[in-house]
């Protein structure tokens, strides 16, 4: 195995990592204003994720970096032809952390109103369109011998990657579920465990049909292993859930994410972006990574640092662990 194929591997690896936990911060955003019955109880959905919800976003800015770094073609090619909705998840990403921050600055129910809106609709965005772009990375785009981007926005929004878009939006919402019956007690965990049930198996519907989609396609044996995994895990947690071990089930959901986005990147490689126009015009881990000296830099550097991120992160994840309610909030 070559540097750029390992290298492969680590971004698939960062984006899998940022999807897992990311995704159940975006889950319990959306959930605000679907679990969430008055102020008090808004606020315990919120101080689940408080402490983490920055952390996690580490992983999409290492991803990027990685990305940038390590396959440079590809970065400008994904970056050129996703602008629009790449930006639209940035401004997403933006609105979402100052809503978190400053909601609680003013004691006013329309000036926490417009910031709750904010946390709802940057959840909710961001967690459908990463799906549509990586749809539309797997199942391919318009891309010509120069390896540049010759579409436009509205062929980014073909049936395969509103699909992709739908299963990561429900995914996530599930995902999110599960982690509030995890941290919170009483009534919002019982809703939070109902609310689980009818919107996991939407997921599981969708994700059926868009991973059986991405076999036939693209797929190996080793994506067929895959799948399995993801849709065994994904009606693990289901029952899991209903059975109320949301420690199980929160393990289970994540299992179903990481199988699942194992799958597009074990369909996607050797390639990072299929061209649709002519496959000899696809980026390629060979075709698209930067140079050896620069690779093996990069490995070093992650090596070293890569430990103590993840020390870091799983310290404030075992700090935070206790489960919170209303009784927690004051009045």
């Amino acid at each position: 195995m070559q540097l750029h194929d390992v290298w492969f591997v680590l971004i698939a690896v960062l984006w899998i990592g940022y999807f897992f936990l990311e995704g159940f911060d975006f889950g319990v955003g959306i959930l605000t204003k679907a679990l969430a019955r008055d102020e008090r109880e808004r606020r315990v959905l919120i101080n689940t994720i408080g402490p983490v919800w920055d952390g996690n976003e580490v992983w999409l800015l290492t991803a990027g970096g990685a990305t940038f770094a390590a396959f440079p073609d590809w970065y400008a090619t994904l970056f050129s032809g996703f602008y629009l909705a790449l930006l639209i998840i940035l401004v997403c990403l933006i609105v979402r952390g100052v809503a978190f921050e400053y909601r609680g600055k003013r004691d006013d129910a329309s000036w926490k109103r417009n910031w709750d809106h904010a946390i709802f609709w940057c959840s909710l965005l961001p967690a459908f369109l990463w799906g549509v772009a990586f749809g539309n990375i797997v199942h391919g785009t318009k891309i010509d011998a120069h390896m540049e981007y010759v579409g436009n926005f509205l062929d980014l929004l073909n049936p395969y990657a509103l699909l992709g878009g739908v299963v990561t939006l429900t995914l996530f919402t599930f995902h999110g579920a599960v982690f509030t019956a995890l941290k919170t007690v009483g009534e919002i965990r019982d809703r939070a465990r109902a609310f689980a049930l009818w919107v996991g198996a939407v997921a599981a519907l969708a994700a059926l049909a868009f991973l059986v989609w991405t076999q036939v396609n693209n797929g190996d044996n080793w994506s067929f292993a895959a799948m399995v995994v993801a849709a065994l895990a994904l009606v693990g947690a289901l029952v899991t859930n209903q059975l109320g071990r949301e420690g199980w089930a929160f393990l289970l959901s994540g299992v179903t994410i990481v199988a699942a986005v194992a799958m597009l990147f074990l369909s996607l490689y050797p390639n990072v972006m299929p061209s649709s126009l002519n496959p000899a015009w696809s980026l390629t881990v060979s075709n698209a990574s930067a140079s050896d000296y620069t690779l093996k830099i990069m490995t070093w550097v992650a090596g070293i640092m890569t430990p103590v991120v993840l020390v870091y992160q799983g310290w404030t994840y075992w700090v935070f662990r206790r489960r919170i309610g209303v009784q927690n909030i004051p009045a």
